[in-house]
């Protein structure tokens, strides 16, 4: 008994660089992590961000 082959060929998007939907994407989610963690830590030590960086 053989295999069948497949009769179409996977449609493979090019790698993209630059501005592209998903690039967006991931950067907001980065961003919303980020920001969030900060937010946490800032109200654990009850320090903003200046006073850690030492310009306060």
């Amino acid at each position: 008994m053989t295999t069948p082959q497949p009769t179409t060929l996977p449609k493979l998007e090019e790698p993209k660089f630059g501005f592209n939907d998903y690039a967006e994407r991931l950067n907001g989610r980065a961003a919303m992590i980020g920001f969030t963690i900060m937010l946490v830590i800032e109200y654990i030590t009850g320090k903003g961000v200046l006073s850690w960086l030492g310009l306060q």
